[in-house]
């Protein structure tokens, strides 16, 4: 029987990832673009600076659970709707829909309610109490952040839902709007009102709103799925399928969160011991700017995840169709493409670190501040080339099936080396060792990717001659 997307299994491989890749990434660098964002006006702001960019550091591993959160509800659902439509059940795509809304709504309200009362305990396992100045913008921010989570993780949760829909154009321009609207407010509120980390606090939860607003209205004007209201009431078969379909997300993002406490942690403990940085006007240097190679390491990986999911529906749709080496030669453009993203920031990394660091506001800061940063490029990032060829593989396992080699392989990186290694190293090199976890991770990691990598490859040759 043919179907409408067969022309996935027809169509030249370069052209699909080209056109499957290029929205995902548009969708994920948007997504990461609300915290890189206000880091950047916050740090250019001389009154706040780097004890602004800690605070920043701080906070934003808490909104990536909340990401999690969402991205397992959204995720999951997207899944069990596109099997349920293949397979003409309707009602459950429906009744999947209604019980993510549900169930991302009820986790928002919970997740807020706990983090505004155990806020200070929050903050100081983040590494927030670096120093006062630290801790009292930690406050400030983390506090108006709090009180945008239920409308983005709502925004968050129903994006992948939308794309579910068959509309990734809508899904995008509701994420657009509100980072348009963010980058529009956060140098107002910031430089002309002076309101500080409210300021940039308020500017990304009404971003957040905007794009919660469009999701609502989406909802109510769905294409393929139209929840009625009975479809709203929770079903346990449905709420765990949707939950187990949508886990791997959830790990790949909680696990970042861990290696991120982790590192804080250790920079706040081996900083008070350095003697620059035990000083109490330098103490929030090695956060704020290891919060900044964070983010720009994180827009390298947005691509690089982009590319990557980018490939699964052209992935799934041809091991379904035993056209395994099309598979592979997908695979092999997928490396080499991961690769040279990688090789690019690596040349921006080691050798424009000033340049880089320029654009989040060193002029404002002290000589130790760029040294420190400088150091930090060029050591944390020195083995971005086998991050990205790491990451890549992560996916590709998904999409062909592995799912539980993929989680596996991803935890260990960001939990056993992740964590281990930040909190190993520091011991024998000091604030330097933070430094070290990064490149040792990859470097372990890339070891295990690359023999499954290889096995891979054998798998999709095993069939010798077939359809091509």
């Amino acid at each position: 029987m043919e179907t409408g997307n067969q022309f996935l299994g027809t169509e030249r491989v370069s052209k699909l990832m080209r056109q499957y890749a290029i929205p995902c990434i548009i969708s994920l660098l948007v997504g990461a673009l609300y915290n890189i964002v206000d880091q950047i006006f916050i740090a250019n702001a001389s009154y706040l600076g780097s004890y602004g960019n800690a605070a920043n550091t701080v906070v934003f591993p808490l909104t990536v659970v909340a990401l999690a959160i969402a991205v397992m509800l959204g995720d999951g659902c997207c899944a069990f709707v596109s099997m349920a439509l293949g397979r003409n059940e309707v009602d459950k795509a429906k009744q999947s829909v209604g019980n993510a809304v549900v169930l991302s709504v009820v986790s928002s309200l919970v997740l807020t309610a706990v983090y505004l009362i155990f806020a200070n305990t929050i903050i100081a396992m983040f590494g927030g109490t670096v120093n006062e100045e630290t801790f009292r913008h930690s406050q400030e921010y983390f506090f108006y952040i709090t009180l945008g989570i239920p409308f983005y993780m709502f925004g968050q949760a129903m994006n992948p839902i939308i794309r579910a829909d068959g509309n990734p154009k809508f899904a995008m321009i509701s994420t657009l709007a509100g980072a348009a609207i963010n980058i529009i407010l956060d140098p107002i509120f910031i430089f002309v009102f002076k309101w500080g980390m409210m300021g940039a606090a308020v500017a990304t939860v009404i971003g957040q709103v905007a794009t919660a607003f469009l999701a609502v209205w989406y909802l109510l004007h769905m294409k393929i799925i139209k929840p009625a209201s009975g479809d709203y009431a929770l079903r346990g078969t449905v709420c765990g399928r949707m939950l187990t379909l949508g886990i791997t997300s959830f790990l790949s993002q909680i696990s970042l969160v861990a290696a991120m406490a982790a590192i804080n942690n250790m920079l706040r403990k081996y900083g008070a011991l350095d003697a620059v940085f035990g000083q109490e006007q330098y103490a929030q240097i090695p956060m704020a700017v290891v919060g900044i190679v964070m983010k720009f390491f994180q827009i390298v990986i947005s691509i690089v995840v982009g590319m990557a999911a980018g490939c699964i529906p052209i992935v799934g749709y041809n091991m379904g169709a035993e056209k395994k080496l099309r598979v592979r030669e997908l695979f092999t453009k997928l490396l080499i493409a991961e690769a040279l993203v990688g090789a690019v920031a690596l040349v921006m990394a080691e050798g424009f670190p000033r340049q880089l660091i320029a654009i989040f506001g060193a002029a404002n800061e002290s000589g130790y501040y760029t040294d420190f940063a400088i150091k930090a490029f060029r050591t944390y990032l020195c083995m971005m080339v086998l991050a990205c060829v790491n990451k890549a593989c992560f996916i590709f396992l998904q999409a062909v099936g592995k799912a539980l080699t993929s989680t596996l392989l991803s935890m260990f990186r960001e939990v056993v080396f992740g964590v281990g290694f930040a909190l190993l190293l520091p011991v024998f090199f000091g604030l330097d060792g933070v430094l070290y976890s990064m490149p040792v991770s990859d470097i372990l990691t890339f070891i295990i990717s690359a023999i499954i990598i290889v096995k891979t490859y054998r798998e999709l040759n095993a069939e010798g001659v077939q359809k091509v």
